[in-house]
C-alpha cells in the first residue's frame, strides 16, 4: 500500500512538471498508459507471491489427512500392519437354512374323521412329548364304518366270546389247534385296538399327541377337515441339527472337491456364523443339476445355536484350499466411493493417507488385496469412517484475494 501510494505521488509531481512546461495533453496520456502498466504489474507480482505460497501449502498437505492421537482414541480407531499370509480360496454364492430330517417327526391321524386343534396348536409352539394337538371325531357324519371307537368295542367284545369259547372247544377237542391260535391272536389285536382308542378318547373325539418334544414346524390340515387314518397332521421337529444348502453355479463343478468349509450369515443379521465353530461339516453334495437349474446343491449339517431361523435365505462364502503369500485385510479397514474401494495408511502419529486399492476374494470378514498396500503399510482397520470424516474436515476452502 506505501509503495503504491509512493507511486502515486511522484506521478502526480511528474504530470505537474510537465504540464508547467506546455505538454499536457500527449504526455498526460503517456501517464495514464505508465500507470496502468505499473499497477498490472503490481497485481501480477502480488497473484504470483500468492500463488506461490498457497502452492507450497497444497503439496505439503493434499494428501495428508490430520487427525490428532487424542481423537482417534475416542474414535476407537485402529491400525493393522500389514503382513502376507495364508488365505484360502473362496466361493461367493447363495442359499437357504432348512431343518435336518432326521430332526423331524410326523404326526398321522390315529382314525378318520373330522379334525379340531386342541392348545391353540400353531406353527412355531413348543410342546412336548405327550401334549395333546388335535382331536379327530365322526360324530354327526354318515359314515359305512360308523364310530370307530364304538366298531372298535363291538369287535373286542367279539373276539373276547370268540376266544373264550375257542378255549372250551379245544378242550374237548372240537377245533383243532390252528383254529384257537386263530382266535386267540384276533381277540388279542382287538383288544389292543380298543384300549388304545378308548385311551385317546375324550368328549371331542380320540385325541393326537406329539409323539416327542420339539416345536411345531408345520401344520398340514385345517380345523373342520375330513382326514383319513394315517394322514399326515404336522411335522415336529426339534431344531437341533440344520442343514445349509448352498447352490454352486455347475461351471465351478471341479471345484466341489475342494471344499472343506463354510461361512454364511443371515439375512435378519449381521452375525458372520462359521460351520465349523457350530460342530458342522460338509454332508454330502449333488452330482447333477436339477431340472430347470443350472446350479449344484452343496448340503452341509450343523448344530442349531438357537439362533439361526430355519427355512432363512442366506449369503455364504464356500471355504476351499489355502493360499499362501496373500494380502488380505478386515472389511472393516473399507470405504467406497462410488464403486471405488479405498483404505486409510497411517504415515506417522496423527497423519494419515488415502488410498485405493483392487479387492480380490472375501471370506465375509477379510478380504483379499491385490493391489494398493504393500508388506509394513500400517492401515486402519476400525474407525475408517471417522478418518474420512476427518479428511472432510481438513478440506478447507482456498482463501479468494479479490476485494
Amino acid at each position: 500500500m506505501l509503495r503504491r501510494l509512493s507511486y502515486y505521488l511522484l506521478s502526480a509531481v511528474f504530470v505537474a512538471g510537465i504540464a508547467a512546461c506546455g505538454g499536457q495533453s500527449h504526455d498526460h496520456l503517456d501517464h495514464d498508459h505508465d500507470h496502468d502498466h505499473a499497477e498490472e504489474t503490481e497485481h501480477h507480482d502480488h497473484a504470483a507471491e500468492e500463488a506461490e505460497r498457497g502452492g507450497e501449502a497444497k503439496g505439503a498437505h493434499t494428501d495428508e489427512i490430520i487427525l490428532s492421537a487424542e481423537k482417534a482414541r475416542a474414535a476407537g480407531v485402529k491400525v493393522e500392519e500389514v503382513k502376507p499370509g495364508t488365505f484360502h480360496g473362496v466361493i461367493h454364492t447363495s442359499g437357504k437354512v432348512m431343518s435336518a430330517s432326521c430332526d423331524e417327526t410326523t404326526v398321522v391321524a390315529t382314525i378318520s374323521g373330522r379334525v379340531q386343534y386342541k392348545n391353540h396348536v400353531s406353527e412355531g409352539l413348543k410342546v412336548s412329548a405327550g401334549t395333546t394337538l388335535f382331536s379327530i371325531t365322526s360324530v354327526g357324519m354318515q359314515t359305512a364304518e360308523g364310530d370307530p371307537v364304538q366298531r372298535a368295542r363291538i369287535d373286542y367284545e367279539r373276539a373276547e366270546r370268540d376266544y373264550t369259547r375257542a378255549k372250551i372247544l379245544i378242550k374237548d377237542k372240537i377245533i383243532s389247534e390252528k383254529d384257537f391260535a386263530v382266535a386267540k391272536a384276533e381277540y388279542e389285536a382287538a383288544k389292543l385296538t380298543y384300549n388304545g382308542m378308548k385311551r385317546t378318547r375324550s368328549e371331542g373325539g380320540v385325541v393326537v399327541t406329539a409323539p416327542r418334544g420339539g416345536y411345531v414346524k408345520q401344520c398340514l390340515v385345517n380345523g373342520g377337515d375330513y382326514v383319513e387314518a394315517g394322514q399326515p397332521l404336522a411335522i415336529i421337529t426339534q431344531n437341533k441339527h440344520l442343514y445349509l444348502r448352498a447352490e454352486i453355479p455347475e461351471r465351478r463343478f471341479n471345484e466341489l472337491n475342494k471344499i472343506r468349509g463354510a461361512k454364511f450369515r443371515t439375512s435378519y443379521s449381521h452375525r458372520l456364523y462359521d460351520i465349523a465353530e457350530m460342530g458342522g461339516h460338509i454332508q454330502s453334495y449333488g452330482r447333477s443339476a436339477e431340472v430347470n437349474n443350472s446350479y449344484l446343491p452343496v448340503i452341509f449339517e450343523f448344530n442349531n445355536t438357537g439362533d439361526v431361523v430355519q427355512g432363512s435365505y442366506a449369503e455364504i462364502y464356500l471355504i476351499t484350499q489355502d493360499r499362501s503369500n496373500v494380502i488380505t485385510l478386515p472389511l472393516t479397514a473399507l470405504t467406497e466411493e462410488q464403486g471405488i474401494h479405498f483404505v486409510y495408511v497411517q504415515i506417522d502419529a496423527e497423519g494419515y493417507r488415502k488410498q485405493e486399492v483392487t479387492l480380490g476374494e472375501s471370506d465375509g470378514e477379510r478380504v483379499e488385496i491385490l493391489t494398493g498396500v504393500k508388506q509394513g503399510d500400517r492401515v486402519v482397520t476400525k474407525g475408517a469412517v471417522q478418518v474420512r470424516l476427518a479428511s472432510a474436515a481438513n478440506a478447507i476452502p482456498a482463501h479468494n484475494h479479490n476485494h
